[in-house]
């Protein structure tokens, strides 16, 4: 009788097996965030997830939007008919809010016009009880001036910079303004919330048509990243991953590579894989993404170590 053997319902890739970390070059830059914990790096592989649904999806729900990327490619690259972008942070959510009000083309013309000095910096964010856009223009300029973009309190600005250029190096107001222009034109598509991320998963979880981008804030087993990078770094994960087992459409989530997140992915019947990212110092990480069946992966993944 011919032996079987048994593989693990919890497969996790062999470090021979991790992808190369992508070369952010190579993807489009859509952003008008310099964001910390951002995901450029990650399109590829969601790309990827996306092609795998069937049939297409038509809402993808991103309840932790950050800096957006992954809600931008999907509607840029037609993954979806519309995003559903839930941010809880104020600075960033004016961002969003203004994009969906209309507001893109003032942002844009608003940075091309600009004298970005330290001193016209602090005298624009020391502004009082301005309107949506206004805010959205200071979360902007923070965002470009502060240290790794971090717009937590307690963030400063940058000293050195790139080449000693100071709160110069980031900012780029040609090519920032035409990230805000381009966003106009899916701003329609966009349902912006600034609400608590766990309740909209929640709410969208019985719907076929949907499905859920996740990057919570890295806190789990108590890590420090996300208290240091995020004002709103709290989240009750053991719920994250009980709502992730309701959904009726498909999810796809990252994690910090930590037991803790291990043992809650087992523990919910769900698959992982590692998937290799550089961070800001280019030094190789992983990262572990988690969902419901990761078996396209493995397809993805020889496909990238051929093309590697």
């Amino acid at each position: 009788m011919k032996a079987f053997r048994q593989q693990s319902l919890f497969p996790e890739l062999r470090d021979a097996e991790v992808p190369k970390p992508v070369n952010i070059a190579s993807v489009p830059q859509r952003s008008p965030f310099r964001y910390p914990g951002g995901k450029t790096w990650f399109v590829p592989t969601f790309r990827a997830w996306m092609k795998n649904q069937f049939p297409k999806p038509k809402i993808l729900v991103e309840p932790f939007a950050g800096g957006g990327i992954i809600s931008i490619t999907a509607l840029f690259e037609e993954l979806v008919s519309s995003v559903v972008m839930v941010e809880l942070d104020e600075d960033i959510a004016a961002v969003w809010q203004s994009v969906v009000d209309g507001h893109a083309p003032w942002l844009a013309e608003k940075i091309l016009d600009f004298d970005l000095t330290k001193e016209a910096v602090i005298q624009e964010i020391s502004k009082k009880n301005v309107s949506v856009k206004e805010k959205a223009f200071q979360t902007i300029l923070k965002n470009r001036t502060f240290h790794g973009g971090i717009l937590a309190d307690g963030s400063g600005f940058l000293k050195h910079g790139e080449n000693g250029k100071g709160i110069l190096s980031r900012w780029y107001p040609t090519t920032i303004a035409k990230r805000f222009k381009n966003l106009n034109f899916i701003a329609d598509s966009i349902n912006f919330r600034q609400e608590d991320g766990l309740g909209v998963i929640q709410e969208y979880s019985q719907r076929n048509d949907v499905v859920f981008f996740i990057d919570p804030p890295y806190t789990a087993g108590g890590k420090k990243a996300g208290k240091r990078l995020y004002r709103h770094f709290s989240i009750d994960h053991e719920r994250l991953f009980t709502l992730c087992q309701s959904v009726k459409g498909d999810f796809l989530m990252t994690y910090d590579n930590a037991e803790e997140v291990k043992t809650m992915a087992r523990e919910h019947g769900f698959q992982m894989r590692l998937v290799s990212m550089k961070n800001t110092h280019h030094a190789t990480m992983e990262e572990l993404v988690i969902g419901k069946n990761l078996s396209w992966m493995e397809l993805y993944t020889s496909k990238m170590a051929v093309a590697s």
